[in-house]
């Protein structure tokens, strides 16, 4: 693995030579360095899969730099990334980090203009390249996309879903589509739920969609090796769901929820509720604030969990697992479900929200709610908890062969690599003689 900057020295004459090969090129904004949400472990099984499926030293990725006291930085998952691709060989290019806000347009310009640069760079010293970028941040490559570049944009959500308001945001990501479209560039799909939406809301025409259907890759099917301390009261049985301190997560749904059960004389669990960020501890968003004070009001057995920390997915593994809730008002896919199936965790209630319809199948993988319906989520916790044992081992058995059939990450993406830059998958020898 080669750690670049954003611009290189000059190469010698081994680096030279390896830059002739046809070089396939990654932009993420999250996933190298640590995880705040599904998007940071998407893309980090997206980076493992290509370094597996490439020929080595064939894989070039561009991140921007994450000092190593920042909160976002976490030093165990950075050394894996790390490990992983320098045994794949592969060059890692940093960026500066950026000072515009996280979500604002300006950032986003300010990366592709980076990640941009540096992949005409790679693109120079190689006769065919594959540009991807991967999620909101980097829609906007398709500038720095050369007639010998292939181009493929992945959004793994759009302000569109998130933040509908943002008139201005959400008219960059369709331009952005648009220019990417118009040069010959794909669009990768997430979910059909996805497919539908960048059709309808972003008008992508759909000859430049491909499927690139989320799911697992090897690692994550796996147990992992210790677990975390379960906090006391949740060892006798408890509720788990966890995402994003955002409202479009619907966590006040699933507190209003249990509040409705509760008014009901209903026996739940306790619930782990993981609404986290990785911002300061010390210093809660007004969202998880919120959380708090409705936990209080209604005098909910819970514990909230604010940090995040990887580490909270391994309770999937708990014995003492009652269920695992998604209550999500919006979801492009969803990945807890299957995170849930591949651990045999379950049953899982989750809202048919997004592609959430497309893995929680009532009475076959889980049970269902309406979503922004508490009372929904109250009756499908209820049909949960009154599960027979044999009902509960069918349902994660259906949920295990789901994962297994059609959520093989790995393959998902070494089917979109073949269709659209079958060079790339080429052994060294054959590719680099076709290229001169």
């Amino acid at each position: 693995m080669r750690i670049d900057h954003a611009v290189p020295p000059s190469p010698s004459t081994d680096v030279r030579e390896a830059g002739r090969r046809p070089r396939v090129v990654v932009a993420l904004h999250e996933g190298f360095y640590g995880a705040e949400s599904g998007t940071g472990f998407s893309n980090r099984s997206f980076l493992t899969a290509l370094a597996r499926l490439l020929p080595p030293g064939r894989l070039s990725v561009i991140t921007p730099h994450v000092p190593e006291t920042a909160r976002a930085r976490d030093r165990r998952w950075t050394n894996e990334v790390q490990q992983m691709l320098r045994q794949a060989n592969a060059q890692v290019i940093t960026v500066p980090e950026v000072e515009a806000a996280p979500d604002s347009i300006r950032s986003s310009v300010q990366l592709c203009t980076m990640a941009g640069e540096a992949a005409v760079r790679i693109a120079d010293r190689t006769s065919r390249s594959l540009l991807i970028g991967l999620d909101i941040p980097f829609l906007g490559l398709a500038p720095y996309a050369s007639p010998t570049t292939d181009l493929l944009l992945i959004p793994r959500s759009t302000t569109a879903l998130t933040r509908p308001k943002d008139v201005s945001r959400v008219r960059w990501e369709r331009d952005a589509l648009r220019a990417a479209t118009a040069r010959g560039g794909r669009i990768g799909a997430i979910s059909s739920h996805m497919r539908g939406h960048l059709v309808i809301n972003y008008a992508v025409p759909r000859a430049s969609i491909v499927d690139v259907p989320n799911g697992l890759i090897q690692e994550e099917m796996a147990r992992p090796a210790s677990t975390p301390a379960l906090p006391f009261k949740a060892r006798a049985g408890f509720f788990l769901a966890m995402g994003r301190a955002v409202p479009t997560k619907g966590f006040d749904d699933l507190l209003e929820a249990l509040h409705i059960l509760k008014e009901r004389r209903v026996r739940t669990p306790h619930l782990v509720l993981a609404a986290v960020t990785s911002g300061d501890p010390e210093r809660p968003t007004a969202y998880q604030e919120d959380l708090a004070a409705r936990i209080h009001a209604y005098d909910l057995d819970a514990t909230l969990i604010t940090r995040f920390t990887p580490a909270i997915r391994a309770w999937l593994h708990s014995p003492a697992l009652r269920a695992v809730v998604v209550p999500s008002q919006e979801e492009p896919f969803g990945r807890i479900p299957l995170e849930a199936f591949a651990a045999g965790a379950g049953p899982v209630v989750a809202t048919t929200a997004g592609g959430l319809a497309q893995t929680v199948i009532e009475g076959e993988t889980g049970f269902t709610a309406a979503p922004r319906n508490a009372g929904s989520l109250a009756s499908a916790l209820h049909r949960a908890l009154n599960i027979l044992p044999r009902e509960r081992d069918r349902l994660r058995s259906a949920g295990t062969a789901l994962v297994r059939s059609r959520h093989d990450y790995e393959a998902s993406i070494g089917a979109v690599v073949e269709r659209i830059a079958p060079w790339a998958l080429e052994a060294a020898s054959s590719a680099d003689g076709r290229a001169r």
